[in-house]
């Protein structure tokens, strides 16, 4: 009896398990609808701290809900009562090609297909990243795709197309521009941009825009960011080809500029006005960027390296280890936020960049290595003990602390001395409790100048390169994708 109970157990299991796996794409057979009431979808009066389940919700709200779910997910959704497969099927798709074709044993073009025929509401964002593009057969479904009718208001396109012709990336699909007038986020990548593909194309409500790995020319580059009159948000990532950029923009938020490439690429940015201006950051170690922001008012997080070369005003200040700096007493007066990408963890550079910004209260410092020594209780004695300087910061993040004596003496100097310190994150690559127990003691943090500061050890991520920048910010938030 105990064998044939399990038996039956294990085929009732496996039959729920069947049901679960059904094709999330294709039209169902009706289910039984006992557990879900038949109602207009404005609710019915009572409160909602009195419903039995999810299916009491109103439409609307359990729109949002599904709205949320990845795409198989949602799909799946259909199955639980009948008045949710009209609710799925109305939502505005969200395509991202890599979870069909992880979802699919690497099948795309059929699926992808019949999720556009048999949905009845538009497409919101479609994704097609490079690792998938590759493959000839995937792109003529992309491409059967993108012609469709459900993508006419389509609002965020992720497009990259990986296939080179003589060592230069293959022209951009025209179709893509298609899009333009209803686009608010656009992800290009791993194309050609000629300047007659983008004849006669804007982008009119076109919010954020990144450029990756892409060649175009400076008129291609800076005619696609002067026809995108709403854009808030610009990230340019090891684009070829364009040296010089021209911002004249109103709307314009934060920009941010990685130009390590082998060729040709940025080498000057000119912000002539961008009045909105807050973010600015110059992502790469080892290419030089002159950057000349010349009327940048609300600019408060700033981004700089050893290559980087900004001018903000008239006043020169240099230091050979670091970036250099010219910069107006009012402009510098409002960076709150310093990003600092260093070859070495270099504390003289830090301290001269905070007399530059007397203002900071957030310091981001990703370093390639240790410099060779970081002493100051007798060389900075009298900055310390001078009451025109004083350090106002309240986060320090260090990316990373690898433990040698110049780490210890460089981090030091803010435990012992910033007053209004709130929190300092430290990421290592061990964490354990012999390394943190010996290391709070050799940071003397039992004497901190700011006794409500929580310093704390994180474990850096073995996947991300140590001189990444770009990864970094995106890890503490500084730029938000």
């Amino acid at each position: 009896m105990e064998a044939g109970g399990s038996s039956r157990s294990t085929a009732t299991r496996k039959r729920k398990s069947a049901a679960l796996e059904v094709d999330c794409y294709r039209p169902l057979a009706a289910p039984p609808d006992s557990g879900a009431a038949e109602h207009d979808g404005c609710g019915d009066g009572r409160d909602l701290h009195h419903m039995r389940n999810l299916g009491d919700l109103p439409d609307d709200m359990l729109l949002k809900i599904i709205s949320l779910l990845p795409i198989k997910q949602g799909c799946r959704t259909q199955i639980l009562a009948r008045r949710r497969r009209p609710l799925w099927r109305s939502l505005p798709l969200n395509i991202d090609c890599a979870d069909i074709v992880h979802s699919n044993d690497g099948k795309l073009g059929d699926v992808l297909q019949r999720i556009i025929s048999s949905h009845q509401g538009v497409c919101h964002r479609f994704s097609i990243r490079p690792e998938l593009s590759t493959d000839m057969d995937n792109d003529a479904a992309v491409d059967a795709c993108l012609l469709s009718s459900t993508l006419d208001k389509l609002k965020e396109l992720e497009f990259y197309r990986r296939r080179w012709h003589n060592w230069q990336p293959m022209p951009v699909p025209a179709l893509i521009f298609r899009f333009s007038p209803t686009l608010c986020v656009a992800k290009f990548g791993h194309f050609t941009l000629t300047d007659d593909a983008l004849q006669g194309i804007h982008f009119p409500q076109l919010k954020k825009l990144v450029l990756h790995y892409v060649y175009l020319s400076d008129f291609s580059l800076n005619s696609m960011i002067a026809r995108s009159p709403s854009l808030e948000f610009l990230l340019i990532i090891r684009c070829t080809g364009a040296r010089r950029l021209r911002i004249n923009s109103f709307t314009l938020r934060t920009i941010a500029v990685d130009n390590h490439s082998p060729d040709p690429s940025i080498e000057e940015l000119v912000i002539e006005s961008a009045p909105h201006l807050q973010t600015l950051i110059h992502l790469d170690h080892n290419h030089d960027l002159h950057i000349a922001a010349l009327s940048v008012p609300k600019l408060e997080t700033l981004g700089c390296t050893n290559s980087t070369r900004l001018v903000l005003g008239s006043t020169d200040i240099r230091h050979h280890q670091g970036p250099r700096i010219r910069g107006l007493a009012s402009a510098a007066c409002k960076i709150k936020c310093l990003v600092l990408g260093m070859a070495t963890l270099n504390l003289d550079m830090v301290i001269e960049l905070m007399t530059t910004f007397p203002c900071l209260e957030k310091l981001y410092i990703q370093c390639q290595k240790s410099w060779k020594n970081n002493l100051w209780r007798r060389k900075y004695r009298g900055l310390i003990t001078n009451t025109c300087f004083d350090i106002h910061l309240k986060t320090i993040v260090l990316d990373y602390y690898r433990g040698k004596k110049s780490d210890i003496d460089f981090v030091t100097f803010f435990v012992l001395n910033a007053r209004v310190l709130e929190r300092m994150k430290l990421i290592v690559k061990r964490n354990d409790d012999m390394f943190v127990a010996i290391h709070r003691h050799r940071l003397q943090l039992e004497n901190r100048a700011s006794h409500g500061a929580h310093i704390n050890f994180r474990l850096k991520d073995s996947d991300v390169c140590i001189s990444n920048i770009y990864n970094f910010c995106i890890q503490e938030n500084i730029l938000n994708l």
